[in-house]
């Protein structure tokens, strides 16, 4: 009588922790992962407005003297500066128009990088980073973005 021969191939694949912990990282949904970066970036954003509107003379100053943005008269770049500040937050965190505003915000990103502080790039690397993501992928699903994504495409 023959005894039934066990296969590798039948037997129940059992993966090490390791593995498992690849995977379930791997099922996160990149809406849990854009939130948090729209937050961040948000975050940067408006503590920068906070901080020019708390002395605006004080913010006058620093564009005319120590920022020296080119081809922009310094009252007029600290004034857009400033409502980019204020108004790209309040998007990013309704995730609303993020892609654009992604692209805003990288573009400022690079010019405060090469002209006004480049000594800084560790920090705003970090920030071109959180930016080209929600470049590319966009808002995620906890966002106005995929409401209206949503609306137009089911029409």
């Amino acid at each position: 009588m023959k005894t039934p021969s066990t296969s590798i191939a039948s037997q129940p694949v059992r993966d090490d922790p390791l593995t498992q912990l690849v995977r379930w990282l791997d099922r996160v949904p990149y809406s849990l992962l854009a939130l948090p970066l729209r937050l961040a970036v948000a975050t940067v954003f408006w503590n920068s407005a906070m901080a020019h509107l708390a002395n605006w003379q004080t913010t006058l100053v620093l564009f005319q003297d120590d920022y020296k943005v080119p081809l922009l008269p310094a009252d007029f770049a600290a004034y857009m500066a400033v409502a980019i500040e204020l108004s790209a937050p309040a998007l990013l965190v309704l995730g609303l128009a993020t892609r654009p505003v992604a692209l805003v915000l990288l573009g400022m990103t690079s010019v405060i990088e090469i002209f006004v502080y480049p000594q800084a790039w560790p920090t705003h690397i970090q920030w071109a980073a959180m930016m080209l993501v929600l470049l590319c992928r966009g808002a995620g699903a906890l966002s106005v973005d995929h409401v209206i994504h949503r609306h137009w495409t089911s029409r």
